[in-house]
């Protein structure tokens, strides 16, 4: 397969697209380093107009490191369980794939001991309304939002370390009434609270980054609760500045993959069904932040 033809950014924090390449195919080294390198970079790649089965995407995915079976392991592929359904389709009253996913900021698996280190979304069905694409998915440099930050707040937040919970994670969506399920004893025990900094250097770029995020990280450790939360909101709202962010309309074919280190993302909720939202995901397996 020819090289990459051309890498084009797509805002000053974080994102790129990858222009003129078919994933379907195999991939020469060339492709699959230069890939790497504009992963690392831009932290964010879109590719557009992808036609991929099942087995395709896997092989893409592969080709960037070992994949997860995902924990909420009622939302897998039936035949290939490295897929994770995202999805509000129903089928026999039930959902076929994960529906709340991205309701608030979070990094994906940010709650396990090993935290992803990637993760690649194929979009097989978008909602529309009047023409116009809904379920958008922002992603936040956390990397350019750590850097942002005043040299007292990084000093503050040096050397601090926070909880992360799956189970705080459904409990929160509870609140908001808006959860298809709950864990199961075995889903609890696979992924207990962790503790992890709160600023995570990148394995490959070493950049430092704010890791905490809206969903997923229930405290700091050794704050009263109301420090807790207020420093968390603060270091929240920071990340999220406009000049942080790039905002991702979807169209059928797309796949973006991205870095679960250097960034956190969220996914509009503004369609619902009739409109239909189906997509695929491969995570892939990450490393103990330090």
């Amino acid at each position: 397969m020819e090289n990459v033809t051309q890498i084009r950014p797509l805002s000053d924090a974080l994102g790129a697209e990858v222009v003129e390449i078919d994933l379907s195919q195999p991939l020469d080294n060339a492709v699959k380093v230069a890939l790497t390198e504009a992963w690392n970079r831009y932290s964010v790649l879109v590719f557009r107009n992808q036609q991929l089965k099942p087995d395709e995407f896997l092989h893409f995915s592969k080709y960037f490191g070992d994949l997860e079976v995902h924990v909420l392991n009622q939302y897998l592929h039936r035949e290939y369980p490295e897929i994770l359904i995202v999805s509000n389709v129903l089928e026999g009253g039930r959902n076929i794939g994960i529906p709340d996913a991205g309701l608030y900021w979070h990094t994906d698996l940010s709650y396990m001991a090993a935290p992803s280190r990637g993760s690649i979304l194929y979009a097989i069905e978008v909602p529309k309304s009047n023409g116009r694409t809904l379920g958008n998915t922002i992603w936040a440099s956390t990397a350019a939002a750590y850097e942002a930050l005043t040299i007292d707040t990084k000093r503050q937040i040096s050397g601090m370390k926070a909880t992360f919970s799956l189970s705080g994670r459904f409990e929160k969506v509870a609140e908001d009434e808006k959860a298809d399920t709950e864990l199961t004893i075995d889903q609890r025990n696979r992924a207990p609270d962790v503790i992890h900094p709160v600023v995570r250097t990148h394995p490959v770029t070493n950049r430092k980054c704010i890791f905490v995020n809206e969903l997923h990280t229930s405290d700091i450790v050794g704050l009263p609760q109301a420090e807790s939360r207020a420093l968390l909101a603060e270091l929240q709202e920071h990340t999220i500045q406009t000049e942080f962010v790039y905002r991702h309309s979807w169209l059928p074919g797309d796949v973006v993959m991205w870095d679960n280190v250097a960034t956190q993302h969220i996914a509009m909720h503004d369609y619902s069904l009739p409109q239909r939202r189906l997509m695929h995901r491969t995570t892939l397996t990450g490393d103990l932040p330090y």
